[in-house]
């Protein structure tokens, strides 16, 4: 049986409602979301055995976010308590042609504040299939970042499946150092990465390229140079997404292998009821695409693409959906009508 094994911060997101300005908020509505606890959300909803790995608070909020994974039917055996603060992130949604806004409030959180060793990744990933990691976790700091390394060399060593979301996110790298000094020795042991070109190529250290994902037979060389930098790369996907407004997006992906590059139709998505955690979902897609279709990489990206759109739809971090939604997605079932 498959097991995946994320590791990443658990946050108290505080939205705003009715897509208000932080100005005009009087009250926030209270949820948990994170990038990695997200995909481990989609996992379990599609039935796979996920656990993610974090530091919380040793107080009555990290308590509720311990339950919070268990709600979601995440296994939480490893987790540990610690420090005096859960990350916050402050979200204004956007609608029409006004973008959302993130704050964050993370600084010297339980997980921010880890120390190398913090956690036994021997026994933690002992029996595990998948390890996924995002840039998220090495932006937060540096000790996190030697942590996140830590984990990543033992998924190496036992032979399991490591996959990384790049995402990128430029109001968090604030510990002094750039992502070209930290996220090229992480992602030398990557197998599969989730992430556009030009975001790869930065963190890489290497000139932007701007590529025109129009032109499918441009890329191959583009990605190629992205393999020459990480040497047990089998697989990467980026995911399309083109923004008409922040109420209307259009999405697509894209999947190469070294030989063949896969691409999924563009999708509109229209109206948007929550653009955060789409790319989790995405990656939460992804993940289970390719561990149960390895030898159907077309069916992976368009099973990722699904995923992503149907975020779309749901309020929240998660994306609180079935295989079977998915399936019904892919088999044009995309109206809206209702399920009776």
């Amino acid at each position: 049986m498959n097991k995946v094994v994320t590791f990443g911060e658990i946050m108290l997101r505080l939205s705003t409602e009715r897509f208000l300005r932080f100005s005009q908020a009087k009250s926030f509505n209270a949820t948990y979301g994170g990038g990695e606890f997200n995909v481990a959300v989609s996992l379990a909803n599609f039935g796979i055995q996920s656990e993610f790995i974090t530091k919380l608070p040793n107080n009555e909020i990290g308590e509720s976010a311990l339950m919070e994974m268990r709600k979601r039917n995440v296994i939480s055996n490893n987790v540990l308590f610690g420090e005096d603060r859960l990350g916050i992130y402050f979200l204004e949604t956007g609608a029409g042609t006004r973008s959302s806004n993130v704050v964050y409030d993370r600084a010297n959180s339980a997980m921010a504040n880890i120390k190398k060793g913090t956690f036994n990744w021997e026994k933690i990933l002992e029996g595990a299939t998948w390890f996924h990691w995002s840039g998220i976790t090495p932006a937060i700091s540096k000790s996190a970042a030697e942590e996140c390394l830590e984990a990543i060399k033992v998924a190496s060593k036992l032979g399991i499946t490591i996959s990384c979301d790049l995402n990128y996110r430029s109001k968090l790298w604030k510990y002094g150092k750039e992502p070209s000094e930290i996220m090229p020795e992480l992602l030398k042991y990557s197998n599969v990465i989730l992430g556009d070109i030009d975001t790869a190529y930065y963190m890489l250290g290497e000139n932007k390229k701007n590529p025109n994902y129009q032109d499918l037979k441009s890329l191959p060389n583009l990605y190629d140079k992205i393999f020459e930098k990480c040497p047990n790369l089998e697989l990467i996907a980026t995911t399309l997404r083109y923004s008409v407004s922040a109420s209307h997006q259009r999405i697509g992906g894209v999947l190469y292998d070294k030989k063949n590059i896969y691409d999924a139709d563009i999708k509109e998505v229209t109206p948007v009821v929550d653009r955060v955690g789409s790319g989790d979902a995405f990656m939460g897609g992804l993940i289970y695409g390719l561990l149960n279709h390895k030898l159907d990489k077309q069916k992976a990206i368009n099973i990722a693409v699904a995923s992503c759109c149907l975020k779309h739809t749901i309020y929240g971090d998660y994306n609180l959906v079935s295989i079977e939604d998915i399936n019904k997605f892919l088999g044009g079932e995309s109206t809206g009508k209702v399920s009776r």
